[in-house]
């Protein structure tokens, strides 16, 4: 329900003209490089399933990137997750911290070991897990934390290791929407002892779908290869002496993912570019708020996201939806995971309904033009009461 009566908002934005724009998807990826090519090469080899030379040259182009020794391709962000938990040997009667405000796969690679997510309150303004919290939410049963990267803004990791270190437990980074965002000079995928990244359609690198797990520690990565190929012993084929899984990536993913890794600090920058376009343009519309970058920090905006407060004339929702009238694509926040059936918790999370009560994501693919940021702006500034 609207808390204040329909709005009425100006039908002409100077960018456009009097023509709506083409649809503004809340996220393209960008595939003109040499996508195509490497995955006709691909093709042209026959090694289009899990070997095959782009699975081998993502692992060392990926682990380059990161600035960690080893990565491992994964068929998805949530196997990654998985994957990391079950060579950590997490299970049942264990417990892993994760934030409230985050995609629910956090929760569920938990929950498929057997073990039981700790949901843990988040921070109001970067909005990621608390280390307060974290440390209040410890118990002997804790093996794990895991703090995800939101939105793109690193979670304050230097904190988390503080508190870890006194109580013996792991930090399983989530990455999956944080390619390249840094904490004094150090990327995401080597700020804790291991991680996970997506590389679904719409994250920073695609495959179109996968992951990838990043770690320095040897012994645990050849834990994680061995899991994800069924548990085949290395040395004697068709031979498994416990139960693995099939988490790999096809040769023809990885040939996209390469392609896209050869271009991924223009990505970053380009979305750089449009955070500030957006944040010169919204900087002063009352009631809007934009995404922050702590001191020391790098933020890859992965969406560009906000917050609308009592000053705006609009609820959250009905700005969607004037935006989709204008042909503009948006996402809402995540859904705090206490608030969902299967997570429901006794244990509250103000900060994180409030959050996502609020928050919007804005189009934020590198393919936005100067121009179409400039026309979501004025369709934001315009809202005007009656």
């Amino acid at each position: 329900m609207s808390k204040k009566p329909p709005l009425q908002t100006s039908s002409h934005y100077s960018t456009f003209g009097d023509q709506l724009p083409d649809f503004i998807p809340a996220y393209e990826p960008c595939l003109d490089g040499n996508e195509e090519e490497y995955v006709r090469d691909a093709v042209r080899s026959t090694w289009i399933s899990y070997a095959g030379s782009y699975c081998d040259r993502l692992e060392t182009d990926f682990a380059a990137f990161c600035g960690t020794d080893f990565a491992l391709p994964t068929s998805s962000g949530t196997a990654a997750l998985h994957l990391i938990l079950a060579a950590l040997d997490i299970g049942a009667g264990d417990e892993v911290i994760v934030p409230a405000l985050t995609f629910v796969a956090c929760a569920n690679a938990v929950v498929y070991t057997g073990a039981k997510p700790v949901i843990a309150d988040v921070d109001p303004i970067t909005w990621n897990i608390r280390p307060d919290e974290v440390e209040r939410l410890i118990t002997a049963k804790t093996r794990a934390i895991m703090p995800v990267h939101l939105y793109g803004h690193p979670a304050p990791m230097n904190e988390i290791d503080a508190i870890v270190k006194a109580h013996d437990i792991i930090v399983v980074e989530d990455a999956a929407e944080a390619h390249g965002a840094s904490i004094n000079g150090c990327r995401t995928g080597a700020l804790g002892r291991i991680a996970a990244f997506s590389l679904m359609g719409n994250k920073i690198v695609t495959a179109g779908e996968g992951g990838m797990v990043t770690s320095n520690d040897a012994a645990l990565m050849d834990r994680c290869r061995l899991l994800r190929d069924n548990a085949m012993a290395h040395d004697r084929r068709y031979w498994h002496d416990e139960v693995g899984y099939n988490y790999r990536m096809t040769n023809l993913q990885a040939a996209v993912a390469v392609a896209q890794l050869e271009r991924v600090d223009f990505f970053i920058e380009r979305k750089r570019e449009i955070a500030r376009l957006y944040d010169f343009h919204l900087n002063a519309v009352p009631g809007v708020q934009g995404p922050v970058e702590l001191a020391g920090c790098t933020n890859v905006y992965w969406m560009y996201s906000l917050l609308l407060d009592a000053e705006y004339p609009l609820t959250r929702d009905e700005l969607m939806m004037e935006l989709g009238q204008r042909n503009v694509d948006t996402r809402p926040f995540f859904h705090p995971l206490d608030t969902l059936p299967m997570y429901a918790s006794a244990e509250p999370v103000p900060v994180a309904m409030d959050l996502s009560q609020r928050g919007i994501s804005l189009p934020s693919s590198p393919k936005l033009t100067d121009e179409q940021v400039c026309y979501i702006c004025e369709v934001i500034r315009a809202v005007s009461p009656n």
